[in-house]
């Protein structure tokens, strides 16, 4: 095959990669736009944590027991003592009614004289203590505000398995959008001396801030 007769080949050839290429990263560019806006500010956010100033809001609440949760909870405590256990649905159907509380069979730790529900959540806490000898229950809420939510958001934090199976696909299509871009680059370099020169920068800097001044 004549060098004139392999040339326009190359030349749909590329133009069939670049084309797609194009496509893949402006649609990887797409999915990852509110998501790394997001990671983004979070990501300065989190690198100065220590200086953004929270404040917690606590808020605690009690209730009695009805004697046939209270008599169901002290027999079950008896079975489980020392274990880690969910709660019986009556239990969980009262912080419902009571709390408007969502347990979600979360394992609750079980002793002779009361239940502790542990209720992590982005941007706070929660707990709930059941009193067996006394026959009460102790609720209690920690909001850190809307940045420390955002924190714990971008770290998958007490997010639930939806929002962590989401953070592994928004991951997948950054790598979409990074090796797509590289690529592009490959095809432009020819024509841009100073694609590759800018690339290795954009490796070498964080090398050397990591390496010199991470300890």
């Amino acid at each position: 095959m004549t060098e004139t007769a392999v040339a326009p080949q190359r030349s749909a050839s590329r133009a069939f990669w670049l084309k797609h290429l194009h496509q893949w990263h402006w649609i990887s560019s797409a999915l990852c736009l509110l998501a790394m806006f997001l990671f983004s500010i979070t990501g300065i956010t989190l690198n100065h944590a220590s200086q953004i100033e929270a404040q917690p809001v606590v808020q605690r609440q009690q209730a009695s027991l009805p004697a046939p949760l209270l008599d169901q909870l002290r027999h079950y405590a008896e079975q489980h003592d020392g274990a880690k256990q969910p709660l019986p649905a009556s239990a969980e159907q009262w912080l419902r009614d009571t709390w408007k509380l969502q347990a979600g069979a979360r394992p609750a730790e079980w002793a002779a004289d009361e239940v502790y529900l542990a209720l992590p959540k982005a941007g706070g806490d929660a707990w709930v203590r059941f009193a067996l000898e006394e026959g009460s229950a102790e609720f209690e809420n920690t909001d850190r505000g809307w940045i420390s939510w955002l924190n714990d958001v971008h770290k998958g934090r007490n997010t639930g398995s939806v929002w962590n199976w989401f953070i592994d696909l928004f991951a997948v299509a950054c790598l979409v959008f990074c090796l797509t871009g590289l690529l592009i680059l490959k095809f432009h370099a020819a024509h841009r001396p100073s694609t590759w020169p800018v690339v290795g920068l954009g490796i070498l800097i964080p090398f050397v801030i990591a390496l010199l001044f991470i300890h």
